[in-house]
């Protein structure tokens, strides 16, 4: 299986998804129903190092073609895109194609299914986030605030995009809010003794807009002292 073309950007979106199924011998196989998904694929927060998956997959289906005489199939124009309202978070700027075709449906026989996949990549444009906070050093009990603007590329409007406030090495962030309309935000959260690790994301609504990151200048002085 493979997309024509190989990628994409913020203006050109769309692939031709091709592929072929061949026998056991190597022959066409025609008149096979294959499955093809878009898998949007996002990094894991994992930050304790676990056995997990460091990827999480949201996909969504492209439709079901079936082979033609010489075992090929095809879905042209196919939108290369976030569909859902999820956050973009963390998200790759890879998308998975994959194709499955199950002989018997049932996705627990896992002996008679075959795939493929491929990826195509979604190349972002960048982003910037500005901002400023009303104390560099704090202790457990003070109200840390934290206001500044999203910049997105020319054309794209900011209203939406998704701002997220880290404070503690064991959460990625503490507190969310949305960039109003002309990009600003402000933001607060009461401080604890253990936060450690103050940072900033941002987290834009096209998939071709990437997000920004910026660590903050904030010393805890409830902290233990080593």
């Amino acid at each position: 299986m493979s997309t024509n073309p190989n990628s994409t950007d913020y203006d050109n979106r769309r692939v031709d998804v091709t592929g072929t199924v061949t026998k056991a011998d190597g022959t066409p196989a025609p008149n096979i129903p294959v499955t093809i998904q878009e898998v949007v694929r996002f990094t894991t927060w994992n930050p304790w190092g676990d056995p997990i998956d460091p990827t999480y997959y949201e996909p969504r289906d492209l439709g079901k073609p079936v082979t033609d005489a010489d075992g090929k199939f095809t879905i042209p124009d196919v939108d290369i895109d976030h569909v859902t309202g999820s956050s973009l978070l963390n998200v790759q700027h890879e998308v998975q194609i994959t194709a499955l075709y199950d002989e018997d449906g049932d996705l627990n026989t896992p002996q008679d299914g075959y795939y493929a996949d491929t990826t195509v990549a979604a190349n972002p444009k960048s982003s910037s986030v500005t901002y400023k906070v009303n104390k560099k050093k704090v202790k457990a009990g003070d109200i840390l605030t934290v206001q500044g603007k999203v910049t997105l590329p020319k054309g794209v409007e900011p209203q939406g995009t998704e701002v997220f406030l880290q404070t503690y090495w064991e959460q990625e962030y503490d507190v969310k809010t949305t960039a109003e309309d002309d990009g600003f935000f402000v933001m607060s959260v009461r401080v604890s003794g253990y936060d450690d690790t103050f940072e900033l994301r941002t987290a834009p609504t096209d998939l071709y807009v990437a997000g920004a990151h910026q660590a903050l200048p904030i010393t805890n002085t409830s902290l233990p002292r080593t």
